[in-house]
C-alpha cells in the first residue's frame, strides 16, 4: 500500500466513526427536557404549618403570671387552683430562681391554660399561689419494724410570715405523699412542696410532727419500713399570685 493510500484509508476510518457517533447519540430535544419530573425527597416535604386560628387561640390562652419573689432562699413550687379552689395544674415543682423570667421587680412565668395531663381547661376564673421553701434537712434514721401510732398523713406547720403579703396564712396543714419520684411534702391539696427521699415503689407514707421545727417520716415499702427525719420544716413561705380569667 502506498503512503496515499494509506492516509486514505485512515480517512475513511475516522470519517465512519464520526457517523456512527452522531447515529447512536442524537442530542436531546427542548421538548424531552422540559417533560422531566423530578421526585421531592422526604426531607424536602415540611409538615403543615399551624392554621392561624389554631396559633391565635394558643396564644389568647396563655397566661403571663408575675409575682415578687418572697425574700428567702430556697425552691419554688407554684400551683394553679380553680374557682373551686382545686388544684388544677402544678405549673412549677421545686423549681430555682432561674428557672423563671427575671424582670425588673418581679419574676414571672406562664401558663398555656392546661392541666396536669395536657388538656384544656374551660374559660372561667383562676387563681395562681405558691410556696418559698428553705432547704431541709434529711436524716436517714434506718429501718424500724413498723410505724409509730401517732404517725398520719398531714402535720400542721407554722410558715415564716412573707412581708410583702398581708393576706397569706400563718400556719397551714402539709401532708406527706409518694409518687415515682419518692416521697415528698405537699400541700393538703396536692401541690408538691419537697422532696424527701427517692425510694420506688413505696406502698404508704406517714408522718408526725418534732417539736416546731422537724418531722418524722416513714416510707413503707412491703414490709420494710424507713424511718427519715425531716428538720427545717419551719423554712416555708407563702406568695400569692391573684386571680386571672382564662378565655
Amino acid at each position: 500500500m502506498t503512503k496515499l493510500s494509506a492516509l486514505t484509508f485512515l480517512f475513511g476510518l475516522w470519517v465512519a466513526a464520526s457517523l456512527a457517533q452522531e447515529t447512536t447519540a442524537p442530542p436531546s430535544s427542548p421538548t424531552e427536557s422540559s417533560s422531566v419530573i423530578s421526585t421531592p425527597s422526604p426531607n424536602d416535604i415540611l409538615s403543615p404549618s399551624p392554621t392561624p386560628t389554631a396559633t391565635a387561640t394558643a396564644a389568647a390562652r396563655s397566661i403571663p403570671l408575675r409575682f415578687v419573689p418572697p425574700p428567702m432562699d430556697g425552691t419554688i413550687s407554684l400551683g394553679i387552683w380553680d374557682s373551686n379552689d382545686k388544684l388544677v395544674r402544678v405549673l412549677h415543682r421545686e423549681a430555682k430562681i432561674d428557672s423563671f423570667t427575671v424582670e425588673e421587680n418581679s419574676l414571672s412565668t406562664t401558663w398555656d391554660g392546661k392541666n396536669d395531663g395536657g388538656e384544656d381547661l374551660p374559660a372561667g376564673k383562676y387563681r395562681a399561689r405558691g410556696y418559698l421553701i428553705g432547704k431541709l434537712k434529711i436524716d436517714d434514721l434506718g429501718k424500724v419494724a413498723s410505724v409509730p401510732e401517732g404517725a398520719t398523713d398531714r402535720i400542721s406547720v407554722k410558715l415564716i410570715t412573707n412581708p410583702l403579703v398581708t393576706d397569706t396564712r400563718a400556719t397551714m396543714e402539709i401532708g406527706i405523699g409518694s409518687d415515682t419520684k419518692g416521697s415528698f411534702l405537699k400541700t393538703t391539696d396536692g401541690l408538691p412542696l419537697a422532696t424527701i427521699n427517692d425510694a420506688l415503689n413505696l406502698t404508704r407514707t406517714t408522718i408526725e410532727k418534732n417539736g416546731e421545727k422537724a418531722a418524722d417520716v416513714w416510707a413503707e415499702a412491703g414490709s420494710e419500713v424507713e424511718h427519715l427525719r425531716v428538720s427545717n420544716i419551719d423554712k416555708m413561705m407563702a406568695f400569692d399570685c391573684g386571680f386571672f380569667q382564662l378565655k
